[in-house]
């Protein structure tokens, strides 16, 4: 259930270069998100900007009733967001959004993320390992230190994840495709999902449109109201135009249109 709730902030670290992971102690919304749902979260203080920010959620931890946001300075609202201090109080409309929907029956999954989209991933490889599913990875960035999501994925998923830089700081030197191209040839998936930069879903999509893999991907597009009111957030796909905040932000990657 859809609820619009106020969280309290825990911590609100930089973990990166431009990048912070926000915790929020907020119960009622935290018990209840789905892997690859999102929040849409109404920024204390920033009155230049009266819309919502939509942010996917990277984790949960039900002990306790937070929920982590990994979020990348990319304009003023985000930029204003890293000077919230703990015990800032936050306005939250969660959880939103249709997330993975993994087919039944699935044995060996692929996860692929780019920069940031490594997060919308992470609760998914936690749910299909708890499930008993073979799960692999393979996460881009630019750089070492924009490889934020290393420590918990490496911490799951052991050797089953594996790592490039563009700049070749860390793991594979170069964009992350190759490492997918290598892992659709050495082994038989039953499920892919990815997210990241569109070019990059764009060639993973690719990759497996010919081989009868299930492949979803998460989209990213700016929203105003998050409840499929506006139509600000909508995306082309085979069967007409969708709204990403109520259709998505997963997707059947063979309907999407790049």
């Amino acid at each position: 259930m859809v609820e619009n709730a106020c969280g309290i902030i825990c911590r609100n670290d930089r973990v990166g270069p431009g990048l912070f992971i926000m915790t929020i102690e907020i119960p009622s919304i935290a018990s209840q998100v789905l892997p690859g749902q999102f929040v849409h979260l109404k920024i204390p203080g920033f009155d230049s900007h009266i819309l919502r920010r939509p942010f996917s959620v990277y984790s949960i931890d039900n002990a306790t009733g937070t929920m982590d946001i990994l979020y990348q300075v990319v304009g003023s609202g985000s930029e204003f967001m890293t000077t919230l201090l703990p015990g800032v109080s936050v306005d939250l409309i969660g959880p939103l959004g249709r997330g993975w929907q993994v087919p039944e029956g699935t044995q060996k999954a692929l996860l692929v993320g780019g920069g940031v989209g490594a997060a919308p991933l992470f609760m998914l490889a936690q749910s299909l390992q708890q499930q008993g599913v073979s799960v692999k990875a393979v996460l881009g960035a630019q750089s070492k230190d924009t490889l934020v999501c290393e420590d918990r994925y490496t911490e799951l998923l052991s050797s089953s994840v594996c790592y490039s830089t563009d700049d070749g700081s860390f793991g594979h030197d170069g964009f992350c495709t190759p490492l997918v191209e290598q892992a659709l040839a050495e082994e038989t998936f039953d499920y892919l999902a990815c997210c990241g930069p569109e070019p990059l879903m764009k060639i993973v999509v690719n990759l497996v449109r010919d081989t009868g893999v299930c492949a979803e991907i998460s989209l990213e597009r700016r929203m105003a109201c998050g409840i499929g009111a506006c139509l600000s957030c909508v995306v082309e796909t085979t069967v007409g135009m969708k709204r990403a905040c109520i259709d998505g932000p997963v997707f059947e990657a063979s309907k999407v249109v790049f």
